[in-house]
């Protein structure tokens, strides 16, 4: 191992210690399942708006937009564009209704379990249903994030894969499966500063030694002009936010913010903060950081492309260009903490969602059946469902599938087209019916599956925007036609609109227990 590898290792050794010490702490604080699957609603706004943040951005933060941008220029700013307003609009619309309404409906403490108890159903079918398709989507969401971890260490450092992909596991496992939902949150705020920081850093000391903002466009007007002289047919410009995209592909890559709206490892932590007023502190914190934090990703493609185009540099993967600047422009120790915020971004949505998946497992498929436990046995059991989640995401990590990393962006189109219209409409129509709840689901994740799969239809629009309206329209005309009039739905609804037109009293409270 070289003396660089050595202060690389070293520095992502001190992330991993940090890490685990917070798991600790985190575990300490826990005392029953409410603990371990919401960390007691005791979140405060700063704390919720970074953990969803970064257990949200994953490596597509460092990795996939400076990629992106590198290779195609600033039209492929509008994914970026398209999730920002998504997360503005779930901090605004989503988060103080679903804070007040989870609580008010029987302290629901997961996503399956508010939609059983908005709708007083018995049944079980629609919280069952909706527990199993967390559990099988997250499970390969989980996978693909080992898979990316392992890919991680064998190319900065050499590694075997599987050693890699192992490393990442156990250390993600370990501050997870004690900590629980506390843990995996209160390590996503530390990622998630870290993560920020490194977007901020490396696109400035990349701007300086081009030479500045006037060389660094320089460099790629001339590197433009060199390839379109050499590919009069390809043209290329780096500089145009409407360059070479059509008007569907536009709207194609603004719907990826309407997958928000369904995310479970999301929205769960606007169900930990303390109160619904907390929202609005919450709402300023989080967009504050992903618009530092995007703005940085997208910097960091367009001057890493000036930067290794004015050298005569190529890059092997386009999605590395992150990774070759720190390398370059700091001493191996510093290189080494911003490097871990790539670590950072993989472990904090992997350890977000392994805590949806326990719960999936414990609060929404065996509660559901009517078994009871002590709340040490609970706990327990989460723990249990958190290890299971982890060992199947392993076996299925050993042998990566390009399919399974597919996956991840499917999954998204997936959850939210099935949830996300059944969230929106829970916290805005006193009319949605169960059975208008698990039409809607099903008919918009099943539109998302095979629209997807078709590639015609695929290449001309991204599948969240079929599913979605498809969900929204089939859950509201079946409400219609099933609607019957529940007294206690109707004054629970109430309640919740109460709850959030009445921020002073419940933000004083939560003050007074923080």
């Amino acid at each position: 191992m070289t003396a660089s590898s050595t202060f690389e290792m070293l520095a992502i050794g001190l992330y991993f210690a940090a890490m685990i010490a917070i798991g600790y702490y985190a575990y300490r604080q826990t005392s029953d399942l409410d603990d371990y699957l919401l960390g007691g609603r005791r979140l405060r706004p700063s704390v919720a708006a970074l953990s969803a943040g970064a257990s949200d951005m994953s490596g597509f933060l460092l990795l996939g937009i400076p990629g992106a941008i590198f290779a195609a220029g600033l039209g492929e700013a509008w994914i970026v564009i398209g999730l920002v307003i998504g997360a503005y609009l779930n901090w605004l619309l989503v988060a103080p209704r679903l804070r007040a309404y989870t609580e008010i409906a029987n302290n629901s403490i997961t996503v399956p379990s508010f939609f059983e108890n908005r709708f007083r159903t018995h049944s079980h079918l629609l919280r069952i249903t909706a527990g199993a398709v967390i559990l099988v989507f997250f499970t390969f969401y989980v996978s693909s994030g080992l898979v990316a971890g392992g890919v991680f260490f064998e190319s900065v450092f050499g590694w075997s894969y599987t050693t890699g992909m192992l490393v990442v596991a156990g250390t993600t496992l370990s501050y997870t499966l004690f900590g629980g939902f506390l843990g995996a949150t209160l390590t996503d705020v530390a990622q998630g500063l870290l993560m920020m920081a490194a977007l901020i850093v490396v696109p400035i000391a990349a701007i300086i030694a081009v030479g500045g903002p006037s060389e660094v466009l320089n460099a790629i007007h001339a590197a433009d002009a060199a390839h379109n002289l050499a590919a009069p047919g390809d043209e290329l410009s780096h500089t145009s936010l409407w360059f070479g995209g059509s008007v569907t592909a536009i709207v194609s890559a603004v719907a990826w913010g309407l997958g928000y709206f369904g995310q479970p490892h999301i929205i769960v932590r606007f169900m930990g903060m303390r109160s619904p007023a907390d929202a609005k502190a919450g709402r300023r914190i989080g967009m504050s950081w992903m618009l530092l934090s995007t703005l940085g990703a997208i910097a960091t493609g367009f001057v890493g492309f000036a930067y290794f185009t004015s050298k005569g540099e190529t890059l092997e993967s386009a999605e590395t260009v992150f990774l070759r600047l720190t390398e370059i422009m700091f001493h191996p120790f510093i290189a080494g903490i911003v490097v871990a915020a790539v670590l950072a971004a993989v472990m904090s949505t992997i350890s977000s969602q392994l805590i949806v998946c326990s719960s999936a497992l414990v609060e929404d498929i065996y509660h559901a059946f009517g078994t009871q436990a002590s709340p040490k046995k609970l706990v327990n059991y989460g723990r249990l469902g958190v290890l299971m989640v982890a060992t199947v995401a392993m076996l299925i990590a050993l042998s990566p599938d390009g399919t399974i990393l597919d996956l991840v962006g499917f999954a998204w189109a997936g959850f939210g087209a099935g949830f996300g219209p059944l969230i929106i409409l829970s916290l805005f129509w006193r009319k949605l019916t169960s059975i208008g709840a698990l039409a809607g689901m099903i008919s918009g994740a099943v539109v998302v599956g095979i629209w997807g799969q078709i590639e015609e239809l695929a290449a001309r629009m991204y599948e969240i925007v079929p599913g979605f309206i498809t969900g929204a329209a089939v859950a509201v005309l079946v409400s219609l036609a099933t609607a019957r009039h529940d007294e206690d739905i109707e004054r629970e609804f109430s309640q919740m609109e109460e709850a959030i037109r009445e921020p002073a009293n419940g933000s004083a409270a939560a003050a007074g227990e923080g």
